[in-house]
């Protein structure tokens, strides 16, 4: 598995088409995916957005990484950061900036290769 964080329009998804040589068939918008599709796809950005949509269906994160890792070893994940500046007034919106961080520090954990995308460069933060 591997794991592309940095914050929004930073060019996350065009630096994995270069550096992966993956064609935009070959990724899955989380935005429009669903829980089992994380399991079966080359690449899934737009984490973040596949994280609320969970947390919107109640759908169960537990142990997230270790499926991904055992189902779908090979995945690509691409994910805003949240984390950073003002904490949300809205409780769903505390609650999704902490359950998508919390699953991005697991699926890093679990992660081959970590990288930092910030304007369009990627930096490798981890590389096992």
């Amino acid at each position: 598995m591997k794991l592309i964080i940095g914050g929004a329009f930073q060019g996350k998804k065009e630096y994995v088409k270069e550096k992966f040589s993956l064609s935009e068939e070959q990724m899955t918008d989380g935005k429009n995916a669903e829980y089992d599709d994380i399991f079966h796809c080359t690449c899934l950005y737009h984490f973040h957005e596949w994280v609320k949509k969970g947390l919107e269906k109640e759908w169960d994160f537990e142990n997230l990484a270790e499926k991904i890792q055992e189902k779908n070893p090979d995945l690509i994940v691409i994910s805003n950061e949240l984390g950073y500046g003002v904490v949300p007034i809205d409780a769903f919106d505390r609650k999704y900036r902490e359950s998508t961080g919390r699953l991005c520090t697991q699926l890093a954990a679990k992660s081959r290769q970590v990288i930092r995308v910030v304007c369009g460069l990627g930096m490798v933060i981890k590389d096992a």
